[in-house]
């Protein structure tokens, strides 16, 4: 491998589921009356500024080059998601004994996004002026019955479930009652039933581009199993013949995945904003990537799954993109959801992902594809061809 000087940035710290034996039921409960009570009206960088530190760096002296510390811990051991390491204990990766260098745990990571298939039966479908929009847990209907005012189970053999399906009451005709609704629902079952409430909608669709039926909470989307849809942008730096990618440690302060590695940017589709634009507007709140850098990354394809995990049905579809940055771009978040970042050889980022669980489980998907694109993953590797059908294992719809 040649020898690449590089600019390894610093980072930025924001202080800144009873269910009736007839057909068609309402759901009926005493706490009903919830419906009606609702209205319905590793391092963090804690300086401001940052100089970036330029050395030379190659796979094999990363580690040295960069490591302060003296200790070296088992990081290829890992075996869950664990925020308590520091981006020393990432560099140091290439140099763990019995790292893995071949696909056995890129499967492992598409695998951990694509689990509970064999429950998928415990789900009824959700459905909309005919169409199945969602899939709702047998268990998450006991929550649901509370609110017969919003809910209607009609038992039967229908859309492909012959234990019925749920829908909503007739007089909830546009989707503004529909997202009123249903957001005062989320509100009355609140963080103890839906945790990570974010007061983000989501548009619900039966496929993508399709009628919109009402928007829904975003932490509340797996619990209906609705589509959700992304934006994934992987930024990347050529030197020297050489690629690196930027990556980020997600705050600590973080909702969801604190203290995890990203790729440099990505979130999810709200209602009312294209795929482009959306990716425009997380360059610039995540990364500090100006419209002028942002505008041209490419849309690279799609990577999907499928995760069922108790009453949650995640049926996401992350849009991928690439960027191609400046040598002389550093980011610089600027909405407090990044601790820092770091620029990273492309070998290392893959070792990480092979031999960790470092990173936010959906961006394993994004980078891996990111590797067979461009040239990191070969068709001479034992199981090639599986491992790049199954980053598409969920419902491209």
């Amino acid at each position: 491998m040649s020898v690449a000087s590089c600019t390894i940035a610093g980072g930025y710290h924001h202080h800144h589921d009873n269910l009736t034996s007839h057909g068609v039921s309402n759901f009926s409960s005493p706490s009903s009356s919830c419906y009606h009570r609702c209205n319905f009206p590793i391092m963090i960088q804690s300086i401001s500024t940052v100089r970036p530190l330029t050395f030379i760096l190659n796979r094999n002296s990363v580690a040295a080059a960069v490591s302060s510390s003296s200790s070296t811990r088992n990081i290829s051991s890992s075996t869950s998601n664990d925020s308590s390491f520091t981006w020393d204990d990432v560099f140091q990766i290439s140099q763990q004994r019995n790292v893995s260098s071949d696909l056995s745990g890129f499967f492992q990571k598409i695998k951990s996004c694509n689990r509970g298939r064999e429950t998928r039966s415990d789900f009824i479908p959700f459905v909309i002026e005919d169409q199945i929009v969602g899939n709702v847990h047998n268990g998450f209907l006991d929550h649901l019955s509370k609110f017969k005012d919003v809910f209607t189970y009609i038992k039967g053999d229908s859309y492909g479930s012959q234990s019925g399906h749920i829908t909503l009451q007739s007089a909830l005709k546009t989707p503004e009652h529909r997202t009123e609704a249903l957001g005062n629902v989320i509100k009355c079952l609140g963080e103890e039933v839906i945790p990570g409430i974010r007061n983000e909608l989501y548009p619900v669709t039966s496929s993508y581009g399709e009628q919109v039926y009402f928007s829904l909470e975003r932490a509340a989307a797996p619990y209906f199993g609705i589509n959700a849809y992304g934006v994934h942008m992987c930024g990347y730096v050529e030197k020297d013949g050489e690629k690196y990618m930027w990556i980020g440690k997600r705050s600590e302060m973080k909702q969801t995945y604190p203290g995890m590695l990203d790729h440099l940017v990505a979130g999810g589709m709200p209602h009312g904003i294209s795929p482009g634009d959306n990716l425009v507007k997380e360059c610039e709140e995540e990364a500090g990537i100006p419209s002028s850098i942002s505008t041209r990354a490419i849309p690279v394809g799609v990577v999907s799954y499928m995760d069922i995990e108790g009453y949650r049905f995640k049926r996401d579809v992350l849009f991928c993109y690439d960027l191609k940055l400046p040598e002389t771009f550093v980011p610089n978040n600027q909405d407090g959801e990044v601790g820092s970042f770091k620029l990273l050889p492309v070998t290392l980022v893959a070792d990480v992902i092979r031999n960790t669980n470092f990173f936010k489980a959906n961006c394993n998907l994004v980078i891996i594809d990111f590797l067979f694109r461009h040239g990191f993953i070969k068709p001479e590797e034992v199981g090639y061809l599986k491992l790049l059908q199954s980053l598409r294992s969920g419902d491209c719809s």
